[in-house]
């Protein structure tokens, strides 16, 4: 099973203006985020996929294409650019991004659902935190 990553999702207003973002990167086919340093497990990462967090919960994800120099001592992370909405799960915002094993990644929802722009995090930390989430 591949590996996957979570990030902050920094400057983002909502989960909608952060689909925004990485959906007007369609035009050039991939989204670029930049990071310090080339993942030591990247070869476990193809087929991964980037979990956003915002409001201290994941809300989405995005389909990995993969890491490049980007010819200035930094590396880009390349996504695709759509954000798929995931079942929110309450996360602690960290600072660059953190591995996520598959077993530990939340579910995707259905088409049409956006249960993750509506759940605000504070509730999603409730629920976790009484066990029914």
């Amino acid at each position: 099973m591949p590996l996957s990553m979570t990030k902050i999702a920094f400057g983002a207003t909502s989960v909608g203006s952060l689909r925004q973002w990485i959906e007007s990167h369609a035009s050039i086919g991939e989204a670029r985020l930049t990071t310090r340093y080339l993942p030591k497990r990247h070869e476990e990462m193809v087929g991964g996929s980037l979990y956003w967090i915002h409001n201290r919960a994941i809300v989405g994800r995005s389909p990995l294409i993969g890491f490049m120099d980007n010819g200035q001592g930094r590396i880009w992370i390349r996504i695709e650019p759509r954000l798929i909405a995931v079942q929110s799960i309450p996360r602690r915002a960290h600072q660059g991004w953190r591995y996520l094993e598959a077993a530990d990644a939340p579910a995707d929802l259905g088409e049409g659902m956006s249960e993750a722009e509506a759940m605000p995090a504070e509730m999603l930390g409730e629920l976790a935190r009484l066990g029914l989430v």
